[in-house]
């Protein structure tokens, strides 16, 4: 599948804002399933500064500086890409899930998963995600089968509702509510899986959705999305899953960054200089496939 990816993130307030710098990972990833034909991010008022480099998970970062004064500022990012479905290797996926632990691993690449095997500040370790996950990761199970089943009960046993949580809720609230968003769920994975050691990497970017039968298309309705890569030690891959939609990331998922958690991943954050007492912000992101091949409905957040 090809597609054109925009995403718009606009700012307003009621005063002039002197200063403003920002940051975003709004490019997505050149990736062996996925390839990058043409990538563009522009901003309104024009920035005095510019510039992208990689950061230490190798996502490309956008850093800019605007000191116009403005009471708008437009961050636009548009992306040509082509997504294949990632093929995984089948051994791989057989070993028991005991193998995708680095810190008890002798792999050759245990040492870079590591880090993703250890709580991170959104994806705190909870005794309670921990027994949860014990249900899935029966002893010596393959790990291809106890992810998916994990993800399987994860989308069967919490509710996706867009009002019980917030963009800092934590893992023991989402358990509490039993309810959230694709960001809920990508960390509750998370400590679910790393409360037994196993590495797993939080993912962001787009899910290519469409309308129900019989309804336009709405341009600019899709969403930022979330999901989950297990390490397989094996083939040195990583098995991305989707809790949010119970299946696996396939070729309708842009995937624009990686790292621990949200955090470590977020579109746009910055700091301004301004007098200004309220602010809003809209986003608006679409998704559209460039090839006519129809598009299954999913859910993002």
């Amino acid at each position: 599948m090809r597609y054109l990816v925009t995403h718009t993130t606009t700012y307003t307030y009621d005063d002039d804002v002197h200063d403003s710098y920002g940051v975003g990972h709004l490019v997505p990833r050149p990736l062996p399933w996925q390839f990058v034909a043409a990538h563009d991010v522009r901003i309104a008022p024009s920035p005095a500064a510019l510039r992208t480099e990689l950061d230490g998970y190798g996502n490309e970062l956008t850093y800019f500086q605007v000191v116009e004064p403005h009471r708008e500022l437009v961050i636009a990012a548009t992306s040509d890409v082509r997504i294949d479905d990632p093929v995984y290797d089948a051994t791989a996926l057989a070993d028991p899930w005991e193998a995708s632990r680095p810190l008890r691993s002798d792999a050759a690449s245990a040492w870079s998963a590591t880090e993703f095997a250890l709580e991170s500040p959104l994806a705190a370790h909870a005794e309670e995600a921990a027994a949860y996950a014990a249900a899935s990761l029966v002893p010596g199970r393959p790990v291809g089968e106890a992810v998916t089943d994990l993800v399987h009960r994860i989308h069967a046993d919490f509710e996706y509702d867009s009002t019980a949580t917030t963009v800092t809720s934590t893992v023991a609230e989402v358990l509490r509510k039993r309810a959230g968003v694709c960001q809920d769920f990508a960390h509750l994975t998370l400590a679910c899986l790393r409360g037994h050691g196993v590495a797993a990497r939080y993912v962001s970017g787009y899910l290519a959705t469409e309308p129900p039968p019989g309804k336009e298309r709405i341009v600019g309705a899709d969403a930022s999305h979330a999901w989950v890569a297990v390490w397989l030690p094996g083939s040195d891959e990583w098995l991305a899953v989707d809790p949010t939609n119970d299946q696996w990331a396939g070729e309708r998922y842009v995937t624009v960054a990686w790292g621990r958690d949200y955090g470590d991943v977020s579109p746009v954050k910055g700091v301004i200089f301004t007098e200004a007492r309220r602010s809003t912000l809209a986003v608006s992101v679409d998704v559209a496939p460039v090839d006519p091949a129809p598009i299954a409905k999913e859910t993002t957040s």
